[in-house]
């Protein structure tokens, strides 16, 4: 058997042990489940993800080249910041 040491925020360490309170177990349980599923399937047990800036998304580069045909084909209006606040009002 061996000892595996990590190191939590103390505020997740906190919310970990509760919620696996609820769940009739304790960390190292936890962690033993997650293991052997992990070994099982012979991946994470969960999809790790790097989100997509927004700025980058299909939606939005369409939403920028049609602004761009738009100002380049003069179909713009320019207006000051205290014009568009008195639109507001």
């Amino acid at each position: 058997m061996t000892t595996i040491s990590i190191r939590l925020d103390d505020t997740e360490k906190k919310e970990l042990e509760e919620m696996c309170a609820d769940m009739g177990m304790n960390i190292s349980t936890f962690y033993m489940i997650y293991t052997k599923k992990a070994l099982r399937d012979r991946r994470i047990p969960f999809d790790i993800v790097a989100p997509l800036d927004p700025f980058y998304s299909e939606t939005n580069k369409d939403y920028l080249r049609k602004s761009d045909r738009q100002i380049k084909a003069g179909r713009y209006v320019e207006k000051t910041v205290e014009e568009l606040e008195a639109m507001e009002e």
